[in-house]
């Protein structure tokens, strides 16, 4: 709570918050979630003539256990017999994992009505065809063969498939016509799969024409008969918390009063906290003695001179260590460093070699010197551990 408001300006602001607070909440809880879904599909949010708003709300009035299905399909019952799984022309793609699990929930003795082509990426032993386009005129099919899907429902009405032949004879055609199927069926497991080749029959433009109503009765079955899942979450619907917030204004509301809160908070910061110079750099840091030092190497390309340095002070400091004279040959120093430290002589020799070489190197022209100073830097790290192993060993004795 901001310092200065008296007991009146506390309760004004206390009540102002909750009263926000109530008003989120109330947002939240009369808007209605939008389904994040392509204008076409057959949701059951939707009201529009493609959407399946009314078939859904006409199962539930006639008593069937039907409920939207806004999670995984990992998510369905283990018990999968008398449970029915619409995907009504999923706009999303499963998983792997999504797919098996679809595949198991058929094999457990579930039930799934599927519609339009997309649908063949969840199914088993599916079949590739194009879904023909929803604004043209919908196409009569007829029954094909007595089943208990076309009692009482001797044509529908559909959107023309284009190009689908079943590839199983286990997938039998209950409607259609000499071009194509309209309707198939076919057990998997202990499953069945009913599968239409467009939404038509169940979308809210088209559900009362010709016998669409009765035959997708039919395929859902009798009320109280199974309990039936209406897929959501491969239109997009997502049924955890944070997914049912972000289709609502709580957010909105939730990032507003953050930012009232930090304006207020920021005034009275601003107007009651305490004054304070501004920090300045001190130009005399040691890293702009650094940064101005290499400037003017790097100017005055002599980058052979700062390698030299590094150079003879790792010279001097072996040739200290090891008790050799500082004129000591190369070849011999290192010889020398590996038997007493342990160190690869073929490596340490090639940096010495090097080193000699860029002492002789014309103005400019020593090869990779970074690189050779951080070889020479690592070298006189090793000293300096062996320098403070030794002193601590002495220590200890």
């Amino acid at each position: 709570m901001p310092r200065g408001l008296d007991s009146a300006d506390r309760k004004l602001l206390i009540g102002a918050g909750m009263l926000f607070a109530i008003l989120v909440v109330v947002a939240a809880m009369v808007s209605r979630p939008q389904a994040n879904v392509m204008p076409s599909a057959p949701s059951t949010y939707s009201a529009s003539w493609d959407g399946a708003e009314g078939a859904f709300l006409l199962l539930q009035q006639l008593g069937y256990n039907v409920s939207r299905w806004e999670q995984s399909p990992a998510q369905l019952p283990e018990d999968s017999a008398n449970k029915v799984l619409i995907l009504a022309d999923p706009t999303e793609l499963p998983s792997e994992e999504e797919r098996y699990d679809i595949i198991e929930f058929l094999e457990k003795g579930g039930k799934v009505i599927a519609t339009g082509a997309t649908a063949g990426e969840f199914l088993p032993q599916a079949s590739e065809f194009a879904e023909g386009n929803p604004l043209d005129p919908k196409q009569t099919f007829g029954a094909l063969l007595p089943s208990a899907i076309v009692r009482g429902a001797p044509q529908i009405t559909m959107a023309v498939p284009e190009g689908w032949s079943p590839d199983s004879v286990r997938q039998v055609a209950v409607y259609g016509d000499h071009w194509t199927p309209a309707v198939i069926t076919y057990q998997f497991g202990k499953g069945e799969v009913i599968w239409w080749a467009a939404p038509t029959p169940l979308t809210n433009g088209a559900i009362l024409d010709s016998d669409n109503l009765t035959f997708f009765l039919n395929c859902v079955g009798s009320p109280g008969q199974a309990e039936i899942f209406w897929d959501e979450y491969f239109h997009g619907v997502r049924g955890s918390l944070a997914e049912f917030f972000m289709r609502t204004p709580v957010v909105w509301g939730a990032a507003q009063f953050a930012l009232v809160f930090l304006a207020i908070l920021a005034t009275y910061s601003r107007r009651l906290g305490p004054v304070r110079a501004p920090v300045t750099p001190s130009r005399l840091s040691p890293l702009e003695f650094v940064d101005t030092l290499g400037d003017l190497y790097a100017s005055a390309h002599v980058s052979a001179a700062a390698l030299g340095t590094a150079y003879q002070r790792l010279r001097f400091t072996l040739t200290r260590r090891l008790g050799l004279p500082l004129d000591v040959l190369s070849k011999e120093l290192a010889a020398a460093a590996s038997e007493s430290f342990g160190w690869d002589e073929a490596q340490l020799l090639d940096v010495l070699v090097r080193c000699d070489l860029a002492k002789e190197a014309p103005k400019g022209k020593v090869e990779n010197p970074l690189v050779l100073f951080q070889e020479i830097h690592d070298y006189a790290e090793r000293l300096e551990v062996k320098r403070t192993t030794t002193k601590e060993g002495k220590r200890n004795e």
